[in-house]
């Protein structure tokens, strides 16, 4: 009866010390966040961003589709913050509801990319053979051409449109995460964790996603970060050159486009949507600087 409540009683305080240093390391994380001035101007940029897109019919002073051809190109005043356009549509309200369709795009473009991208690296990484020289040589033809060109002409051969857009700047986008999560997989599949899964039984696929998947999510974390706001600002571009979202969307880059003709006469129309951008890009990085930094110990100053 003895040794069973000593041994109950080391396990409790065992639970317990693993409890108070987990709780101990989220401390010295919160705390290493609240001292990266950057990583939190980031984190509120992005958060606002969010809160904007959440509440934009709350938010925005007037319908971002209603046209008012006798305010058209009115500038910034207290009845419109950030001025009209050509079309007399309030600015400040597109741009709310244009960060609804940039943030969807960001999510959704980083989801699919990512997961395909971190499923077929970490599985070529582990396989090797046929399959991993047949799925690297596809990557380096893909890497071959420039991001931005290739996401134009897989955009231009679907069609413009919002959704073959995001299909255009997934496929661009999957080679970086394939490479990333090979190059992770190389490294963990020589690991003494994994040879001893593999000694003891276990499938490839159990080796997969119970080893190396969990094992290189955080720097696929902080890559998906970075890669945030470089889909957004690719996003932009190609609704700039109209093989985005089409009229009348409230799209930041299409709102650019349509802006450019009127910037000597009205520079608002397009000066806020390309600052909504650069701000947003900006958080996005800083944002990824910082985790890589909270993630790494290496690179903490």
């Amino acid at each position: 009866m003895t040794t069973v409540t000593e041994s109950a009683t080391f396990t409790s305080a065992a639970l317990r010390a693993s409890v108070g240093s987990q709780s101990l390391m989220y401390r010295r994380q919160v705390r290493h966040v609240l001292r990266n001035p950057t990583l939190m101007f980031g984190l509120v940029v992005l958060l606002v961003m969010l809160i904007a897109a959440v509440l934009a019919p709350v938010l925005a002073l007037e319908d971002p589709l209603s046209l008012k051809l006798g305010s058209r190109l009115r500038p910034p005043s207290a009845e419109h913050w950030f001025g009209t356009d050509d079309l007399g549509r309030d600015v400040f309200s597109r741009v709310i509801y244009g960060s609804r369709v940039s943030l969807q795009v960001g999510a959704l473009v980083v989801a699919i990319a990512g997961t395909i991208g971190f499923l077929l690296g970490a599985t070529t990484g582990y396989v090797r053979g046929l399959f991993d020289n047949v799925v690297m040589r596809v990557v380096d033809v893909i890497l071959a051409f420039p991001a931005l060109i290739l996401a134009m002409a897989i955009a231009s051969f679907l069609g413009p449109d919002l959704t073959n857009t995001m299909l255009a700047i997934s496929v661009v986008h999957i080679p970086k995460y394939t490479r990333l999560a090979r190059s992770e997989a190389l490294v963990l599949r020589e690991s003494l964790f994994v040879q001893a899964a593999r000694a003891s039984g276990a499938s490839g696929v159990r080796i997969v996603l119970r080893h190396i998947i969990p094992n290189s999510l955080s720097s696929m974390l902080v890559v998906a970060t970075l890669d945030f706001g470089l889909v957004i600002l690719t996003a932009a571009s190609l609704g700039f050159l109209g093989l985005g979202a089409q009229p009348p969307t409230p799209e930041w880059g299409l709102m650019v486009a349509d802006g450019r003709k009127f910037l000597l006469d009205a520079p608002w129309f397009s000066t806020f949507p390309g600052l909504t951008i650069m701000l947003v890009v900006i958080a996005a990085n800083v944002v990824g600087d910082g985790l890589r930094d909270l993630l790494d110990p290496r690179l903490r100053s």
